[in-house]
């Protein structure tokens, strides 16, 4: 094995990991969501941040240093368009995940303390539930476009 092929599988296991960790928490959050049970909501966004954080951020990080290390290895020049379409991708991916990583947060901490205090979910929390789902369109959008583009190279 080449360590342009091992880096490849690194690179790709990585953006298997965000739309995979993706995709599992945002279904996991809408399903406790619409329970409408406060516990269960309060319990479910906590696995969603700390998965977020050990996954997702993981995978964020190893994104870009794989990819300029491949780019390194294939003497591939960042001027290549499908090679900046992606990187501006992933720039907008990013730039609708850093506030969404923030609402889960915020979402959790608001879940633990109306259920610690049996009551129902305050207002602010649907109000981060609604953009939280909204930026999840664009972000997880860009993604794909960008695996597409690694895959096709289009141009």
């Amino acid at each position: 094995m080449t360590l342009y092929v091992l880096v490849k599988y690194f690179h790709v296991l990585g953006a298997i990991v965000i739309l995979g960790t993706g995709t599992g928490i945002a279904f996991f959050m809408l399903m406790a969501h619409r329970t409408s049970d406060v516990a269960f909501i309060a319990r479910t966004a906590s696995v969603v941040v700390v998965a977020d954080a050990i996954f997702t951020l993981s995978a964020v990080i190893l994104q870009p240093l794989t990819g300029g290390l491949l780019m390194l290895l294939s003497a591939t020049p960042i001027t290549e368009r499908w090679l900046l379409a992606s990187l501006a991708l992933y720039a907008i991916a990013g730039l609708f995940w850093i506030p969404v990583v923030f609402m889960q947060i915020e979402m959790r901490d608001l879940a633990h303390e109306a259920a610690g205090q049996r009551s129902a979910l305050p207002e602010r929390y649907f109000v981060l539930f609604r953009r939280w789902f909204a930026f999840g369109f664009p972000g997880f959008g860009a993604t794909m476009l960008i695996l597409w583009l690694m895959i096709a190279r289009p141009f």
